[in-house]
């Protein structure tokens, strides 16, 4: 996997530096995911865990102390929901700004319309992932309601509902174990990512979450017994 990550990063670098096309770059969605797919894989069944948070500390290996290869050196398998969903969720929220705070209709207009560009941009990649074994992207506005009964719309603030609208797309997918990650003192995370917990755990009895800080003065060694006591749980459910 991580031969076939280096060989396709070279191609994507490739293709950006020297020519732009919606033909070409649909070519290589196509082929990625197809080889990706062709992978071998065992009948070894292991936890899967979803990584969600603030947007840095998630994607981040350095942020977040390469949180994702501790989990598969740990016996799971590490789920991180698409990068470009954060940017639907920062063009979604124009509807609640237009529907409840007074910002003109156009404004609402064009960030649908920006909502729709995206989708058709990615639309050849996530035609590709429903086909295959892989996570498919979410669609924001089913996150949107799906978050809408834990908390509101209008919680725009960093991740804002986005982050909630995360957690439970994971479970909808099969994935109930979650890291919920942040640097420490994160008001907004602090609300929308571990103030809904409970909430969300009694709606989903299934949902293993553990949210853990991070900040260059913690203890490395709280984060890992955090992560390593959800695994166990996580690890005791797959039984």
């Amino acid at each position: 996997a991580e031969k076939k990550y280096r060989k396709w990063n070279r191609v994507c670098t490739k293709f950006l530096r020297e020519s732009v096309n919606y033909r070409k770059y649909a070519q290589i969605c196509r082929s990625m995911i197809h080889d990706f797919d062709c992978l071998p894989i065992t009948d070894e069944k292991k936890p899967r865990v979803g990584i969600v948070g603030e947007i840095l500390v998630k994607f981040s290996p350095t942020a977040n102390n390469h949180l994702a290869e501790l989990l598969e050196k740990e016996g799971a398998e590490p789920v991180v929901p698409d990068l470009l969903d954060f940017f639907q969720y920062s063009f979604y929220n124009a509807n609640f700004k237009s529907d409840n705070l007074g910002f003109p209709k156009s404004y609402k207009l064009k960030m649908n319309a920006a909502v729709r560009a995206v989708e058709l941009i990615r639309g050849a990649a996530t035609r590709e992932f429903k086909r295959s074994r892989h996570f498919t992207p979410a669609d924001i506005a089913k996150l949107a309601r799906d978050a809408s009964p834990i908390v509101s719309n209008g919680n725009q603030t960093g991740e804002g509902w986005f982050l909630t609208g995360e957690m439970l797309e994971l479970i909808g997918e099969g994935v109930p174990n979650i890291v919920c990650i942040q640097p420490f003192a994160c008001l907004p995370n602090h609300i929308v990512g571990k103030g809904v917990i409970k909430e969300i755990r009694h709606r989903y009895p299934e949902a293993n979450i553990a949210a853990v800080d991070y900040d260059p003065g913690a203890s490395e060694v709280n984060q890992l017994n955090r992560i390593k006591l959800m695994l166990s749980t996580a690890r005791k459910n797959l039984k």
